[in-house]
C-alpha cells in the first residue's frame, strides 16, 4: 500500500510551521496512543504513521528532502528513512523509540537518568459566549506531585541518594547479543541511575505522593470544540525530581440554540415578513454579544443566506474574526383578520393568481360582500 503524504497525515499545510506540527502531532497522538486504545489495530497503525510523519517533518533536512523527493527522499536523507537503525554497534533500539514516543507519554528516558512524568488529559465544557471572549476556569487534578518532604529526592531527610552501582548513574546497562549491542534499562535502579538507601517515610522512596490540585487554565477567545489546550508541569510527577508531565485540557463547546458555528463563521435564521420579503427593508439580528440591524434587500425568497462579514467567532490563530450568515425565513401569517384577507385577495387578484380558492363565501369573507 502507498504511503500517504505525511502532511494529510499530520493534517497541516505544506507551509506549517514547526509550532504547527508540533501541535497536530500532539493532539492526534494524545487520540491514537496505544494506551487509550488497547487492542485497537487501527488504532496502532495510525500512531506508527503519526510518528513516522512528525519524525521525518520536524527534521528539517528530512523535511527539505521530503518536500523535493517526496517519501524516498526522506528514507535517503540522514542515512536511514523514519523508525530505521542508526547502525548495529552503540545502536539503541529504546533510543529511537524514545525520541520518538517519549516526549509525548513520558514512556521512554532518554539516554538514562529519571524518567519524566506522565502527561495527563482532562475536559473542560464551556459556552459559546466564552469561547467567543475567551475565559480562564480552575479545574480539580489529581496527579503525582513531587514529594515535599523529600523534595522529591525520594530520601530520608538527612539522607541522600547514592549513584547506581550498577550502571553508575547512567540509567542503563549494555547487553551483547551477538553482534548487536543493545542498552537496556538498569534493573537496579530501574533507569534513575540513583538509589535510595533511606527511602522517604512519606513517599516511600517515590519522590512523589498523589494530590488534588487546582489548575488555573486560560482559554483563548475562538477556542473550537476538541482544541487541546496544555498546561505545561501539571501532569504526573516526574521520577526523583526529573520534570513533570503535561496537562492537555480538550474543550468541549456546549450547543447554543441560536447559532451553528463552521470554523470561525456563525449560521443563525433572520424571520421576516412577506411585505418585508417583497419589499426590503430592515430586521435586528442577534449576534454573541449585541444586536445588528441588516439590510433585506427587496424581493428576498425564503432561505436565502445574507452575510454579516466580521459578526462571527475570532480566529483562534489570528487575523480577525469570521463572518455571521443569515438564512432568511419568511413567515407566512396563519390568522388574518378580515381587512388583511381583503388586501391579500386584492393583491392576488392584481397580481393575476388563479389558484386561490374563489369559492361561494370567500369574497363574501374577504371583501364584506
Amino acid at each position: 500500500m502507498a504511503k500517504r503524504d505525511y502532511y494529510e497525515v499530520l493534517g497541516v499545510s505544506k507551509t506549517a510551521t514547526a509550532d504547527e506540527l508540533k501541535q497536530a502531532y500532539r493532539k492526534l497522538a494524545l487520540q491514537h496512543h496505544p494506551d487509550r486504545n488497547p487492542g485497537n489495530k487501527a488504532s496502532e497503525e495510525k500512531f506508527k504513521e503519526i510518528n513516522e510523519a512528525y519524525e521525518t517533518l520536524s527534521t528539517p533536512e528530512k523535511r527539505r528532502m521530503y518536500d523535493q523527493f517526496g517519501h524516498a527522499g526522506a528514507a535517503g536523507a540522514g542515512g536511514a528513512g523514519p523508525g530505521g537503525f542508526q547502525g548495529f554497534e552503540g545502536g539503541d533500539v529504546g533510543d529511537i523509540f524514545s525520541s520518538v514516543f517519549g516526549e509525548m507519554f513520558g514512556a521512554g528516558r532518554g539516554r538514562g537518568g529519571p524518567r519524566k512524568g506522565a502527561d495527563l488529559q482532562a475536559e473542560q465544557t464551556v459556552s459559546l459566549s466564552e469561547a467567543f471572549t475567551g475565559t480562564q476556569t480552575t479545574l480539580r487534578v489529581s496527579h503525582q506531585t513531587s514529594c515535599d518532604t523529600c523534595s522529591g529526592t525520594g530520601a530520608k531527610p538527612g539522607t541522600s541518594v547514592k549513584t547506581c552501582s550498577d550502571c553508575r548513574g547512567s540509567g542503563q546497562v549494555r547487553a551483547t547479543r551477538g553482534f548487536f549491542t543493545m542498552a537496556q534499562t538498569c534493573p537496579r535502579c530501574r533507569g534513575a541511575g540513583k538509589t535510595v538507601d533511606s527511602p522517604c517515610s512519606d513517599c516511600r522512596g517515590q519522590g512523589h505522593v498523589r494530590k488534588t490540585e487546582s489548575i488555573t487554565v486560560r482559554i483563548p477567545p475562538g477556542v473550537e470544540e476538541g482544541t487541546a489546550l496544555r498546561v505545561s508541569g501539571a501532569g504526573e510527577a516526574g521520577d526523583h525530581g526529573a520534570p513533570s508531565g503535561d496537562l492537555y485540557v480538550v474543550i468541549r463547546i456546549e450547543d447554543d440554540p441560536r447559532f451553528e458555528r463552521d470554523g470561525a463563521n456563525l449560521l443563525t435564521q433572520g424571520h421576516v415578513s412577506i411585505p418585508l420579503a417583497a419589499l426590503g427593508g430592515e430586521v435586528d439580528i442577534a449576534t454573541v454579544q449585541k444586536t445588528v440591524r441588516i439590510h433585506i434587500p427587496a424581493g428576498t425568497q425564503s432561505g436565502t443566506l445574507l452575510r454579516v462579514r466580521g459578526e462571527g467567532m475570532p480566529s483562534l490563530h489570528g487575523g480577525g474574526r469570521g463572518d455571521l450568515l443569515v438564512r432568511v425565513i419568511v413567515d407566512v401569517p396563519t390568522k388574518l383578520t378580515k381587512d388583511q384577507r381583503r388586501l391579500m385577495a386584492e393583491l392576488a387578484q392584481s397580481m393575476g393568481e388563479t389558484g386561490l380558492n374563489f369559492e361561494e363565501g370567500f369574497l363574501k369573507k374577504a371583501f364584506g360582500k
